[in-house]
């Protein structure tokens, strides 16, 4: 059963089990981040991207671009991904064309950290650091609004329209941080790029939550502890934090529970968790 939940004014719908799956949906914005499960209901998706290339976040995109085939979905997917991992990738389609004997094709765009891609209308998505073994990204989508100067308040529309017909420059772009994937990466990924924390929108992971695995344990395995969250949950500033990526150690039902003892009561009211209503799936 697939997840669902409100953050704001976004949908963010999918499934996410450390290790196993990580597939999220956010279909006002017609995206999806990562493909380790291959989610039948955003197959038509316009542009995925991938955190990076281990099984869990990339091994499913075969399936899903299978059932594009079978949805009749002409548009190659557009496919956002670390620059390193592009030539591989290709190669591994290629492969996967040759056995199946249908073309498995992508408009493959490699970024990063730094790099900005256009998606639709007034929103951009920006390639951000992130820490783990292997070539790694964060996604931040933001919306770019143009404002009218202050000094240029209160001008009438047929005033602006002749001025900027004559080239005068009267408005300042206005940038907003609408929504931010964060996952498999240490807790420094935050602290490189602080506006990811003040996003309207943070989707990331926190892989473990308690004394299960310890702090050392999970930078070993460059995830996030729920720990690393609670120390620095002041910077949180986020109306919406969303949490996903939790550890098969934890049962479903397990996690509300210890976030409601853990986390500060403030942080907590402004956080969810992407998580099934029964057991894990699969």
């Amino acid at each position: 059963m697939i997840s669902s939940l409100k953050a704001g004014t976004y949908t963010i719908r999918g499934l996410s089990l450390g290790g196993v799956y990580t597939s999220v949906h956010v279909p006002e914005m017609d995206l999806l981040f990562d493909c380790g499960v291959a989610l039948r209901s955003a197959a038509a998706v316009g542009t995925l991207c991938l955190s990076h290339a281990h099984a869990d976040h990339v091994g499913a995109l075969t399936t899903l671009l299978g059932i594009r085939g079978l949805q009749s979905v002409k548009k190659p997917l557009r496919v956002i991904m670390p620059a390193e991992i592009v030539e591989t990738l290709l190669t591994a389609l290629r492969a996967m064309t040759e056995l199946q004997r249908w073309p498995l094709e992508i408009e493959a765009i490699g970024v990063s950290a730094g790099d900005e891609v256009p998606l639709r209308g007034d929103l951009w998505l920006r390639a951000l650091p992130t820490f783990h073994p292997v070539p790694a990204l964060a996604y931040q989508v933001v919306r770019r609004v143009q404002r009218l100067k202050a000094e240029h308040a209160g001008m009438l529309g047929a005033e602006i329209a002749g001025r900027r017909k004559l080239g005068e420059d009267l408005f300042d772009t206005v940038e907003h941080h609408e929504l931010a994937y964060v996952t498999d990466t240490l807790i420094q990924a935050v602290e490189r790029t602080p506006a990811l924390l003040a996003t309207k929108v943070l989707v990331m992971e926190a892989t473990f939550l308690d004394g299960r695995k310890t702090i050392g344990a999970a930078r070993a395995g460059c995830h996030i502890h729920l720990d690393e969250v609670i120390e620095r949950a002041t910077a949180f500033t986020t109306p919406n934090l969303v949490l996903m990526h939790v550890s098969q150690l934890y049962q479903p039902a397990e996690v509300g529970p210890i976030l409601d003892a853990r986390l500060p009561p403030e942080l907590r009211a402004r956080t969810q968790v992407l998580l099934p209503d029964g057991a894990w799936p699969g």
